[in-house]
């Protein structure tokens, strides 16, 4: 044999003889593709791992996710007992972790002194290092970046880029834009991460179901406009406006992409008119006016342009539930009155009125009142705030008193050591000019049974005397409205009011605030409680559906409601009226009542309320009912 192939043979078994040396130290890799499978270990035989503790456990690969991170993760832990099947586990939870891609390794070296040392091999995914963002334009890319920026200069991690853009989405629909979208994301070989975002824009607004009701009446009402993207909140505020016009029974709208690109969409507002005309001739007993005759035109969508005209006449008998300061008198009213919800531009409406009235005064015992008016209230809506008005009030006024009764009024003058002569100080009446600015403010959900929100109003007016100038005085008078839900449809609701005399010592009495009645204090008779130069009361409401026949599908019943109430007020600087009947001046009352709150009419209401202080001589212990029509008093 030469001694080339003895070389080769003694290097053939020394090479054999290493392997065997090196082998028993080798630890099987353990692969994992992360998936369903279990990973596949290549075990020797000579021992068993799962017998042995884990003396040492080492992350390989994690670099910019610390180790101990990793380790928190594991359910294997220095010290635990070595168990393929765990380490299984664990490697699908690492995975799990959304950082590492799915090539990692389990190496388990077996120590001298019967312990393993357990290698974990991570490969990281590449790091995002910047983003770019294209199409949006109602959020700006500050707002979007903060829902990214926690993810730059960490590996990739699908999770969380997951939650990042479910954040967007819903940042977007917190906004009202429901039909936005991330439209694609992906990733550059540099690791830049790019989204592109759909916002779902107006492509068309068409309107539908209207037949009386002109296109341009709508169109006004909605301020969402093609070429925007779509907003449902705006939306929604479009479709209360409309319905807040009464003309129409039901407001809904549809969305539909257009076939050319489902990224723009059509909107159609589909609208059921009602019946805004009507006649109405009636008659029955009212506290106020006795046997009464009334007869009734009016159209809440006045030639299909959302006008409202009313034309109103009553003749009444006189005073059924009056106290001996009121003259039993024939009540003669008319009134003629225009609505205009859109005077000169959208932000404006126009409420004007022509009206006539002959009455038992309320304000002046024993006198007959006669007042004819004009008056405009021009109402703007704020652009600061939508929910704010401010409102502008002119209006010319004759008011003529006269003697009801002088013979009674003389003995309660006499019984009281007055003198007569200020009599006629009483029956001041005269030609006014009343010019009113204010401002309201409304964030109520609804109308008609509000649950949420507030109401406030304040006005001052200066009434000019024409004829008397001296007679100019200034009034301000002040309301606040808060509403709370309770259960599923109750309401509780506070209420405060006051008024004030600014100036004016010879304003005349016939002007003076006035406590009691359906408006004010319920419980007593107008003016029951006092008549005054100022005022300030508080209610507290809780109005319910009466149980069972909110149920009913009647619109009358289900807006119909039981209501608890308290009332409380006082009058202060007593006029001379307070004093010749003497009215308590301050009263609290408790009761309970039925309100149905009618949309373009207000509330009507019947309630039943008895005093808890001292009612007065003229008043009732036992408390009275009162009716109403409309709210209470400004």
């Amino acid at each position: 044999m030469s001694n080339l192939s003895i070389i080769n043979k003694n290097l053939i078994i020394f090479l054999l003889a290493l392997g065997a040396l090196i082998m028993p130290n080798l630890s099987c890799f353990a692969d994992e593709i992360v998936s369903d499978n279990e990973l596949d270990y290549i075990e020797e035989t000579t021992h068993d791992e799962n017998t042995a503790y884990i003396s040492d456990i080492q992350i390989l690969g994690a670099n910019i996710i610390k180790a101990d991170y990793v380790l928190s993760k594991m359910s294997l832990k220095k010290g635990s007992l070595y168990d393929k099947d765990a380490m299984q586990q664990d490697l699908k939870k690492i995975y799990k972790l959304g950082y590492f891609t799915e090539r990692m390794k389990a190496i388990p070296v077996k120590n001298s002194n019967g312990t393993i040392s357990l290698k974990i091999i991570l490969e990281e995914n590449i790091p995002i290092t910047d983003f770019t963002i294209e199409g949006n334009t109602v959020v700006s890319t500050e707002e979007i970046m903060r829902y990214l920026l926690p993810l730059k200069g960490k590996p990739q991690n699908i999770a969380a880029i997951n939650q990042a853009m479910e954040q967007i989405n819903q940042c977007y629909y917190d906004k009202g834009y429901i039909l936005s979208k991330i439209d694609s994301i992906y990733d550059d070989p540099d690791g830049t991460l790019n989204l592109s975002i759909t916002e779902g824009k107006i492509n068309k607004i068409l309107i539908s179901g209207n037949e009386k009701t002109k296109d341009f009446v709508i169109e006004r009402n909605i301020m969402t406009e093609p070429g925007t993207v779509y907003n449902e909140n705006q939306m929604k505020q479009d479709l209360v406006r409309l319905y807040s016009t009464q003309a129409f029974k039901d407001v809904n709208r549809t969305i539909e992409p257009t076939e050319e690109n489902p990224d723009l969409f059509n909107v159609t507002i589909e609208l059921k008119e009602q019946r805004t005309a009507s006649v109405s001739i009636g008659g029955g007993l009212d506290s106020a006016t006795g046997a009464f005759g009334s007869v009734g035109i009016s159209d809440n969508n006045f030639r299909g342009r959302n006008q409202r005209v009313s034309l109103t006449g009553m003749v009444g008998s006189g005073i059924l539930m009056s106290d001996s300061s009121i003259k039993n008198n024939m009540n003669y009213q008319a009134e003629l009155s225009f609505f205009e919800p859109h005077f000169l531009n959208s932000d404006n409406s126009l409420m004007s009125r022509i009206y006539f009235r002959e009455l038992g005064s309320y304000q002046i015992p024993l006198a007959i009142e006669r007042r004819i008016g004009l008056e405009g209230t021009i109402a703007h809506r704020l652009k600061v705030n939508p929910k704010l008005s401010s409102t502008l009030t002119i209006g010319g006024e004759y008011i003529h008193l006269k003697e009801g009764d002088w013979n009674r009024i003389s003995k309660q003058y006499t019984s009281h050591g007055l003198s007569i002569s200020d009599r006629a100080k009483q029956l001041q009446g005269g030609y006014f000019l009343r010019i009113a600015p204010g401002l309201s403010y409304d964030s109520r959900d609804s109308a008609v049974n509000p649950r949420h929100g507030a109401l406030a109003s304040i006005r001052y007016e200066e009434a000019f005397g024409l004829d008397k100038f001296g007679q100019t005085n200034g009034r301000l008078t002040g309301m606040a409205k808060k509403y709370y839900p309770v259960a599923k449809k109750s309401s509780l609701t506070f209420t405060g009011r006051g008024g004030l005399k600014i100036h004016g010592d010879n304003m005349p009495e016939v002007m003076a605030y006035r406590l009691g009645g359906p408006y004010t204090i319920r419980g007593y008779k107008v003016n029951g409680v006092g008549t005054g130069t100022s005022f300030i009361m508080g209610s507290a409401e809780l109005a319910t559906p009466i149980p069972f026949v909110d149920r009913l599908k009647v619109n009358f019943l289900q807006n119909l409601r039981l209501t608890f109430w308290v009332d409380a007020g006082t009058v202060f600087n007593p006029t001379i009226s307070s004093t010749l009947y003497d009215r308590p001046i301050h009263a609290i009352t408790a009761g309970v009542g039925l309100k149905i709150n009618m949309p373009g009419v207000g509330p009507l209401s019947v309630d039943y309320g008895f005093p808890l202080t001292n009612p007065g001589p003229n008043g009732s212990r036992h408390g009275y009912f009162t009716f109403g029509a409309g709210d209470m008093m400004y």
